[in-house]
């Protein structure tokens, strides 16, 4: 397992708008991206996400990170602050947030020795492993169980959308279709970075075409689960999300009626079973009586004397 590091210099830092995406770097073969949130990210704290930014991989691709992230300070070197984790990525889960990395005030004060000279300088250290080198903890992770269903069945074809980048053309329909609805979707992500963007919009038609394609019946415990990560990382790109959320957990319920539904089934099943049971019963018991009465008719008939049973028998004799 071979470390590699990554530094990048964030120039005009008090210029910087609610985001920025660092240049894409290539570690373990593989190809990463940080955002900075220099106002936070709906927080108080600087916040950073790191992006695996690989598409075009198997479904049940994983890949192991640790990763070190460091804020030199550019004073006392002492002073600089490391951040670590390790974490398996997937197609499920390809990004790692840190929500509070150090409080702004902090960042900002001048004898800090974070921003010098208008200049943040930002460490990325990390160690990627195999997938034939991931525990076994972690293949649970890897290579989720999903039915095949939950596929995001698109054919993967892009196209351009409103000139945001390159989105999966099946989600397009469905994106225009609630941009004229919510114009805030468009406006909030104006000042992102054209990447941010195809990220953001492809989240949230992930999640529109999850909706848009699956039925009720089809909402079991691993749906709603699939549902679930692609609501939570389409959270993290700051859209006004108010007019899906009731979609959402409506969706998510589901699995409560679908448990019941299968609940009620079984029981009529069971009661089917029963009746036809009782039937049977009723059927035997039926003829039992019939042949009870002819037993005692047939008995009254019989007209048999009644002999001593202990009597000698006789042969004529005196």
């Amino acid at each position: 397992m071979v470390t590699e590091k990554f530094t990048w210099k964030i120039e005009n830092f008090s210029k910087l708008d609610s985001e920025e995406c660092s240049d894409i770097f290539h570690i373990g073969g593989h190809s990463w991206a940080l955002f900075i949130y220099p106002t936070g990210n709906d927080t108080d704290y600087l916040s950073f996400s790191l992006f695996f930014v690989e598409r075009d991989l198997p479904d049940d691709w994983c890949i192991f990170a640790n990763f070190n992230l460091a804020l030199i300070n550019q004073v006392n070197g002492k002073r600089t602050i490391t951040k670590g984790f390790a974490h398996t990525f997937n197609a499920r889960d390809y990004e790692w947030h840190w929500p509070d990395f150090i409080p702004l005030v902090e960042l900002r004060n001048s004898t800090s020795g974070f921003i010098v000279n208008d200049t943040c300088i930002l460490e990325a250290e990390m160690a990627v492993v195999k997938p034939e080198h991931v525990t076994q903890a972690d293949q649970v992770v890897c290579k989720p169980t999903l039915p095949k269903q939950l596929s995001m069945s698109s054919d993967g074809e892009l196209a351009d959308f409103l000139s945001f980048g390159k989105i999966e053309k099946t989600f397009i329909p469905l994106l225009k279709q609630v941009c004229l609805l919510h114009p805030s979707l468009i406006d909030c992500q104006q000042k992102r970075s054209r990447r941010f963007k195809e990220w953001a919009f492809t989240a949230l038609g992930q999640v529109l075409h999850f909706l848009k394609s699956r039925k009720v019946k089809d909402m079991d415990a691993d749906a709603c689960g699939h549902l679930q990560l692609l609501w939570e990382e389409l959270q993290t790109f700051n859209f006004d999300l108010t007019w899906l959320q009731p979609h959402i957990q409506s969706a998510l319920s589901m699995k409560g009626y679908i448990e019941k539904a299968v609940h009620l089934k079984t029981m009529k099943e069971n009661l089917a079973t029963l009746e036809m049971e009782t039937k049977s019963l009723k059927e035997k018991i039926f003829t039992a009586e019939v042949d009870l009465t002819v037993a005692r008719r047939d008995l009254a008939k019989g007209g048999l004397e009644e002999k001593d049973l202990d009597a000698e028998l006789a042969y004529g004799g005196p």
